[in-house]
């Protein structure tokens, strides 16, 4: 996904990929991805200020549900103006 990095989780629910190559701050990012792409993730930062750059998607959830939310991310930020 454009400006994404993330490691695969190791026995969690949940993702916490690095975001600063899309240019975004974190809550900004999260705020634009529920309102634009209707996708709810936190900011990094809600777990602190070493969250910045960070999102945490959380993927219990069925496949179908899942991949839809990706495909809606990678559409907002590959689509998401400079």
């Amino acid at each position: 996904m454009p400006g994404f990095r993330c490691t695969t989780p190791q026995g969690a629910f949940y993702a916490f990929p690095n975001i600063a190559g899309t240019g975004l701050r974190s809550r900004e990012l999260a705020n634009l991805l529920l309102e634009k792409a209707g996708v709810a993730c936190l900011s990094g930062t809600a777990f602190g200020s070493y969250g910045e750059g960070y999102l945490r998607f959380s993927y219990a959830n069925s496949l179908e549900n899942i991949r839809e939310a990706l495909r809606r991310v990678h559409t907002f930020v590959a689509n998401r103006p400079l």
